[in-house]
């Protein structure tokens, strides 16, 4: 029995730029994985090859055991996707957005519909255009959790959401996956959000997969330390990533390596430590 409700291995997509390469990881069922790096690490590339928008050059993408592209349609049914950019119609609005869905998806229903859009607060017959991006966001997600599906991927779902409406979809996100055949994949630069509701990271630098992992064994292989400049001289093979100021510093390192260091104070990374020492690099 496959446990994962999203598996990749070795994709491969090269532009003329930019390379994704050989990128493998896998989302159990039952969990939130965050995707996490830089401006232009490959993430949103990560996500359109998922749903198959651009084409790979190699490697697969299975999707409940389906492979994203032969079974696509059977997939995509499984799939809510919420995309950093706005699929909306400017000249539409939510009612008729509402009937298009309906007839695209098989498990549409109404009543979770209508329930997102009470809390939400969202009007049904005000256009697009005239929305703000957190409400945009609202919709999108109203129509995409409507259609009942059993992977959820989305692409900074919260940017944009005021605070309260930030721990709403984080306790939804939480619940949708809770009966543990259900799945996320998250990718944001709001860390902190991830920080309240991952399971799993995967983290991309330049387009190669750098660690793809749980939180608790994040927590078991890094830790942070901080202390004077002196507590790091000659441990430059130590770090991963440093933070250097005039008299102290502070640096991601192998929580094994933790007693090399004299006179620093030890920590559990979070998520946006781990992402920044690693951006930051042994030279920063």
């Amino acid at each position: 029995m496959n446990n994962n409700a999203l598996e990749i291995n070795n994709l491969t997509k090269s532009f003329k730029d930019f390379t994704l390469n050989d990128v493998t990881f896998s989302v159990p069922k039952g969990t939130v994985m965050g995707l996490i790096g830089q401006n232009g690490a490959g993430k949103t590339t990560i996500i359109k090859l998922i749903m198959n928008i651009i084409g790979k050059d190699s490697g697969n993408v299975r999707i409940f055991d389906m492979d994203n592209v032969e079974n696509e349609v059977e997939a995509k049914n499984k799939i809510g996707y919420v995309a950093d950019e706005d699929y909306l119609y400017v000249n539409s609005n939510l009612a008729k957005s509402s009937k298009a869905f309906k007839e695209m998806f098989e498990k549409w229903s109404d009543e979770i519909f209508d329930r997102y859009v009470k809390k939400f607060d969202l009007p049904l017959k005000k256009k697009f255009y005239e929305f703000s991006k957190g409400m945009k966001t609202k919709a999108m997600l109203a129509l995409t959790l409507a259609h009942q599906p059993d992977f959820l991927i989305l692409d900074e779902p919260t940017a944009g959401l005021d605070p309260v409406a930030r721990i709403e979809v984080l306790d939804i996100l939480r619940d949708f996956v809770s009966d543990g055949e259900k799945a996320v994949l998250f990718s944001t630069h709001l860390t902190s959000d991830l920080d309240k509701i991952a399971d799993y990271i995967t983290l991309i630098i330049d387009g190669n997969i750098k660690e793809s992992m749980s939180i608790d064994s994040v927590e078991e292989k890094y830790a942070v330390i901080s202390g004077s400049n002196e507590s790091f001289d000659n441990k430059k093979d130590k770090y991963i990533g440093i933070r250097k100021g005039e008299s102290s510093s502070e640096a991601l390192i192998l929580r094994k390596d933790s007693n090399d260091f004299d006179n620093v104070t030890v920590s559990i990374p979070n998520i946006e430590q781990l992402l920044t020492f690693n951006i930051w690099g042994k030279d920063a």
